[in-house]
């Protein structure tokens, strides 16, 4: 019942973001956007030099609470390597992700999304998704969903892209 009722508020949040872009794929220029945040304006090319794990998220997500503490822990372990996590809240109504947050802190940079035009720029279809991206502004990896099998492999891709050994 949960899984088809997550099913449901997904379609349901696609079909009000409207149709998406052609997919956003590895080797292209991420899309910069200017967002408000918690702390003030948040905005992509004020990241330039660094790795971003951009992760797009509503507080409605079940595996969007799963994936916090571990978005917590890498930016914790690989903050000072170069790694920023930028999580964008796609939900309409901010006070829903003022909730979430109340309840599931991010130890990482958030913004506010309720118009929905940041996905639709990146082309997101599901939620969480998470876009990888190198220090000169490309995109190296996208991933849709959040389980706890794909926490290494995730983690290996940052390493990967913050060049470091295992």
């Amino acid at each position: 019942m949960k899984k088809r009722l997550l099913q449901l508020s997904v379609s349901a949040w696609l079909a009000m973001m409207g149709s998406p872009a052609l997919s956003i794929e590895a080797g292209q220029v991420a899309p910069d956007f200017e967002l408000a945040g918690p702390k003030g304006p948040l905005q992509l090319s004020d990241y330039k030099g660094k790795t971003v794990y951009l992760d797009f998220w509503a507080s409605w997500c079940g595996p969007c609470k799963q994936s916090f503490p571990w978005m917590n822990d890498m930016q914790s372990r690989y903050g000072a390597k170069g790694l920023r996590v930028v999580g964008i809240n796609l939900d309409q109504k901010t006070d829903e992700a003022r909730n979430f947050l109340s309840d599931t802190p991010a130890k990482f940079d958030v913004a506010f999304d309720a118009s929905g035009k940041t996905p639709r720029t990146y082309a997101i279809k599901g939620m969480p998704t998470s876009v990888l991206i190198g220090p000169d502004g490309k995109v190296l990896m996208v991933h849709s969903g959040f389980k706890d099998e794909s926490r290494a492999e995730l983690e290996q891709h940052i390493k990967h892209a913050l060049k470091l050994k295992d």
